[in-house]
């Protein structure tokens, strides 16, 4: 069987085509950041109107790469919850109106949990249960899931995801738009030790998380306590001691929480997805805890972190069990349920 899925949920506009054995045979994105970089964050109108340029082109590029047309799609998948509610739309109407056209069954699915299964793609066998974190621009979560359909939410952020925290600093230390890349390359030539930043909640049982302190505690150091106004600080050892300190303090943060979880639930696995799993200090603390706890660490490769289509093979899953969805399906911009 082929599956046609979308995605829409932010500033990525992609289409991916995959089989039902989990191979992938196209997941194409359509970037944003060019458009967004000028205003120093993602625009939910501009991300509706692009998405509405891109769909239709990224839908045609996916079906060329995979070799296939229409005609031979069985299904059409799409993520509807969470995001930013005009910019879900763009995918869910896509979506609706294929199914509809084609007289093909629709699946929706949850873009959080499809994170998760990404790891489950990559692994190409099972990976459940697990202890489940999603580090993102939006979501800082942690999961006990029980399969790839079961999730309970152990844990989250009360205020910034970690994504959000890393744009935010960036922004903060003249770094520019995507934050989390630009910040990581300056924090590659500092110091991680150079500032003891908070690291909030590390010694609590609570698997819940807050990073708005840790931004806060950077602008200070910056600027001096109750100033919020300055230059911002040229290239050099002081913004990358800056910059390498607010990372290393944000990684200690997941690292001992995801630990903290594994340990509370018993499991023996921790399956990471996101955009933020792409920082290569991140995969290695993680890899370095869970090596040193014996426990199995699956994380995507990089084309799968970032948001994408292709992550929607969680619609299988679905399809097995027949949880269709219908035609009045609507985008869900805050839920996290599977």
């Amino acid at each position: 069987m082929l599956f046609l899925a979308l995605e829409t949920s932010c500033d990525e506009t992609s289409a991916a085509v995959f089989r039902d054995d989990l191979t992938i045979l196209s997941n194409v994105v359509a970037s944003q950041t060019d458009l967004h970089a000028h205003f120093g964050g993602v625009v939910p109108e501009i991300a509706a109107r692009a998405h509405l340029r891109n769909i239709l082109p990224m839908i045609e590029e996916a079906l060329k790469q995979a070799n296939v047309t229409l005609s031979d799609i069985n299904c059409i998948a799409v993520h509807n919850t969470p995001g930013l509610v005009g910019a879900l739309l763009i995918g869910v109407t896509a979506a609706k109106s294929l199914s509809l056209a084609l007289n093909l069954p629709l699946i929706s699915v949850n873009h959080v949990s499809s994170h998760i299964f990404a790891c489950r793609v990559a692994a190409a066998r099972d990976i459940f249960p697990c202890v489940g974190l999603v580090v993102s621009g939006g979501h800082t979560s942690l999961f006990h899931c029980k399969s790839a359909l079961e999730f309970e939410l152990i844990g989250g952020t009360r205020d910034d995801a970690a994504g959000e925290a890393f744009d935010k600093v960036a922004a903060i230390l003249g770094l520019g738009f995507p934050g989390g890349p630009a910040l990581e390359k300056e924090a590659a030539l500092g110091n991680p030790q150079a500032h003891a930043f908070p690291r909030s909640f590390i010694h609590d049982d609570s698997l819940d998380f807050s990073f708005s302190g840790l931004k806060t505690a950077v602008l200070y150091a910056l600027h001096g306590v109750g100033n919020a106004k300055g230059p911002f600080p040229g290239p050099g050892a002081r913004r990358a001691d800056l910059a390498a300190s607010f990372q290393t303090a944000v990684v200690d943060v997941l690292v001992s929480k995801c630990d903290k979880a594994l340990r509370q639930t018993g499991l023996k696995r921790l399956a990471v997805g996101g955009g933020v799993t792409a920082n290569k200090t991140l995969r290695a603390g993680l890899e370095k805890m869970c090596a040193k706890r014996g426990y199995e660490l699956f994380i995507p490769p990089m084309n799968l972190c970032t948001d994408n289509a292709a992550m929607a093979c969680l619609a299988v899953e679905k399809y097995k069990l027949g949880r269709f969805a219908d035609l009045d399906l609507d985008a869900e911009p805050n839920s996290i349920g599977v």
